[in-house]
């Protein structure tokens, strides 16, 4: 299933502030990234953000949000896809998108 392009424009929206974003269309997915690294990808009808390892069990309780298993690797920090109900309402989409750009100002190494 291709990307979700309604959800891709609202990331698009939400980061104009970050002029060097680049779009990398990759497996499926549309992944934004900053300086070499992933920002925000947009996987199916779901948001893949990153968060800071210490930030996981408590983001986990929120509406939509699960654990992103990469390569088979579960019980991942710092990685949490979020459905269409964590990220339909208006709020709920700038609080992630909010959350990864705490993880990368914050934790991302250069």
């Amino acid at each position: 299933m291709p990307y979700n392009e309604e959800l891709a424009e609202r990331v698009r929206k939400a980061l104009v502030q970050y002029p060097a974003i680049e779009e990398k269309t990759r497996m499926g997915g549309l992944t934004f990234m900053l300086n070499g690294k992933l920002f925000v990808r947009v996987q199916d009808n779901d948001l893949l953000v990153r968060c800071r390892p210490e930030m996981t069990d408590g983001l986990l309780t929120k509406k939509g949000a699960e654990r992103y298993t990469m390569k088979g690797r579960a019980n991942m920090k710092g990685w949490l896809l979020v459905g269409p109900e964590g990220t339909q309402l208006q709020d709920d989409f700038d609080f992630w998108m909010g959350v990864t750009a705490d993880f990368f100002y914050k934790s991302a190494k250069p």
